[in-house]
C-alpha cells in the first residue's frame, strides 16, 4: 500500500516529516532552527573599504537560479575574486568572520541571496557608514550583524584588520581592538533580541506556541469544518 500524506504545505517536495512530539505535523520544530544566536564575533576582517558595493557584486546574477542557502560562498564577490591580489583570496584572512566595507554597502537589488552569499563564506558580521535598508532587513533576518560607525572609525579599523583580529560585541555594542581601539554602535533593540536568542521570523512566532496550540484546539472544537481538506481533520 502506499503511502499517503497529509495535502497542502506537506504536499510540497522536500517536506520533511517533523519529530512525533510535534503535534501539528505542519509546524517547525525548534532543532529546525535556521538563525543561530550570535552574541560576538571575534576574528579576522576582509579590510575591503569599497564604497556602493552592490548585491550584484556581492552574489552575480548567474548566481540566483538557486533557492539553496548552500554553495553561495563560491559565488561571493565573484567580480573581485578576479582581480589578482583581492583581499577575499588572501589566505592570511581565510575564514574571516567579518567585512569592513565603505559607506552604502548592499545597495542595489533585493536579493537575499547576497546575505546568504556572506553567510556561506564564513561571514558572520559587515562594519561600514552605512548600509542599504534592504541589505540591511536581509541580513538581520538571515542573522548577520550590521555595524555602522562613522568613517574615522572605520578607517582604523582597516588599518588594524590587515594585522590582527577585531572583536564585535553585540551586548554591550562595541567593536575593539587589542589596540584598545573601543568603537559603539547603535542597533534597534528587537533585532538585537532576536540576533541574540537566534530568532528568524518562524523561529518569533514559535515562541508563541502556547497561545496558537491553544487557538488552534479551540478552532479545531468551535468550529470543525475550516479542517475539511487540510489533512488535519480528526
Amino acid at each position: 500500500m502506499s503511502k499517503r500524506f497529509p495535502k497542502g504545505k506537506a504536499a510540497i517536495a522536500g517536506f520533511r516529516e517533523p519529530a512525533a512530539a510535534s503535534a501539528n505535523p505542519l509546524r517547525r520544530t525548534s532543532r529546525d532552527r535556521l538563525m543561530e544566536p550570535v552574541s560576538t564575533v571575534e576574528g579576522r576582517a576582509y579590510p575591503f573599504g569599497r564604497k556602493n558595493v552592490d548585491t550584484d557584486l556581492i552574489i552575480p546574477a548567474a548566481w540566483l537560479k538557486t533557492i539553496s542557502r548552500e554553495g553561495l560562498g563560491r559565488g561571493a564577490f565573484e567580480a573581485i575574486r578576479a582581480e589578482e591580489g583581492n583581499v577575499f583570496d588572501d589566505p592570511e584572512f581565510a575564514g574571516a568572520p567579518i567585512v569592513i566595507a565603505g559607506e552604502n554597502f548592499g545597495c542595489g537589488s533585493s536579493r537575499e541571496h547576497a546575505a546568504w552569499a556572506l553567510l556561506d563564506m564564513g561571514v558572520k558580521a559587515v562594519i561600514a557608514p552605512s548600509f542599504s535598508d534592504i541589505f540591511s532587513g536581509n541580513a538581520f533576518k538571515n542573522g548577520i550583524v550590521t555595524v555602522a560607525l562613522p568613517q574615522e572609525a572605520v578607517d582604523r579599523l582597516m588599518e588594524v584588520a590587515k594585522t590582527d583580529p577585531i572583536a564585535i560585541d553585540l551586548e554591550h555594542q562595541t567593536v575593539t581592538t587589542a589596540f584598545q581601539d573601543r568603537f559603539t554602535f547603535e542597533i534597534d533593540s528587537f533585532r538585537k533580541h532576536c540576533l541574540m536568542a537566534g530568532l528568524d521570523e518562524v523561529g518569533l512566532t514559535m515562541e508563541s506556541g502556547s497561545a496558537i496550540d491553544a487557538y488552534e484546539a479551540r478552532q479545531a472544537r468551535d468550529m470543525p469544518w475550516l479542517a475539511k481538506g487540510t489533512g488535519l481533520a480528526a
